[in-house]
């Protein structure tokens, strides 16, 4: 039997952007997401957020906070627990910093997303959370 994995997604935005990444080489390839990755041992979700949006995108982030989970099953084979986190913008230019999983990063207005997104993202936008919310780009 397969056990559920425990990954981070955080949401980094600039005055009314979220910033994304464009999948690649990882599940969810051609998908667009926030940041994020496995919660390593003996990690916070804080430090995970921090450590994954800085490999990934070259972004400092602070005031790391929860935000909500998402219960993501992909398929048969592919079950995440994603533990949403939210984090301010300290500085640094946006870019592909893991060449391997991104082929592009770009900040994003909440009303013109990319498509597709990354079905944990989807969850999340589609209030699919615990708790149990209705998405607004206020309450993230």
């Amino acid at each position: 039997m397969l056990a559920p994995r425990v990954g981070v997604g955080v949401i980094i935005t600039q005055g009314d952007k979220v910033l994304l990444l464009h999948r690649k080489n990882v599940h969810g390839e051609g998908t667009w997401s926030t940041p994020g990755g496995h919660l390593e041992f003996g990690e916070t979700p804080e430090t995970c957020a921090a450590r994954e949006v800085f490999e990934e995108t070259g972004v400092q982030v602070g005031n790391i906070r929860f935000v909500c989970i998402t219960n993501d099953v992909f398929d048969e084979s592919r079950h995440y627990i994603t533990i949403w986190m939210r984090g301010e913008y300290q500085g640094g230019e946006a870019h592909v910093a893991a060449e391997y999983e991104a082929s592009e990063v770009a900040w994003f207005h909440w009303n013109a997303l990319p498509k597709p997104l990354f079905f944990s993202f989807v969850n999340l936008l589609e209030g699919n959370t615990y708790p149990s919310h209705a998405f607004t780009q206020g309450t993230i």
